[in-house]
């Protein structure tokens, strides 16, 4: 399905020239809480229902909708819920979180936290380790366990999918309560960081 794409520098500057910007962060709440983009509201991915938050719009609901991750990956399924939904005019922004901190622009900071990128790298790491030590030392049909990790991740790398991603967001540790207004919440100082020269943000699979 073909997601229309912004760069974050494309949206800042359509956002400094007074264009209604509304834009959403499809990341855990506990993600989000870490750090976000200035402009952006918590509508987590695994929570996401294109119709209720189409009618729940304020302004024109014509408007584009801006959808934002930690690299683009979560934001693209999000855009494809809505395009599956009927609604065309979403837009998902290209490196995410990652590339709008790296260019510079205005994101609000908060508590730490490990990202679900990394939770997946951990959890399918052991996995594999609990899976290759079973089949070694109590059973050689625990080796399937270890299969099956390298199977789904392969999945996941081929359709950009990843079901234990999506699994891991909803346990309680990536559930923060996110207030409506968190984009502007005092504990959240925003800060602008420097672009570092000659980079770019990198792609992870989720």
């Amino acid at each position: 399905m073909d997601v229309p794409t912004i760069s974050p520098r494309d949206l800042a500057a359509r956002r400094r020239a007074g264009q209604p910007v509304e834009l959403i962060d499809v990341r855990t709440p506990v993600e989000f809480r870490e750090v976000h983009a200035e402009a952006a509201r918590n509508v987590p991915l695994s929570e996401l229902d294109p119709k209720v938050l189409l009618a729940a719009r304020d302004g024109q609901p014509d408007q584009p909708l801006y959808v934002i991750c930690q690299s683009g990956s979560r934001g693209r399924q999000a855009c494809e819920k809505f395009l599956a939904a009927g609604f065309a005019n979403v837009v998902n922004v290209e490196g995410g979180t990652r590339a709008w901190a790296e260019c510079g622009l205005p994101v609000a900071r908060g508590k730490k936290a490990i990202s679900l990128e990394r939770q997946v790298r951990i959890a399918a790491g052991h996995l594999v380790l609990i899976g290759a030590a079973l089949g070694a030392f109590v059973h050689p049909a625990f080796i399937g366990l270890s299969a099956f990790i390298g199977a789904g991740l392969l999945f996941a790398g081929l359709t950009d999918t990843c079901g234990m991603g999506l699994l891991l967001a909803r346990m309680p540790w990536n559930r923060f309560a996110v207030p409506p207004t968190a984009a502007s919440a005092p504990q959240c100082a925003v800060t602008n960081l420097p672009a570092p020269a000659g980079t770019e943000a990198q792609q992870p699979a989720i």
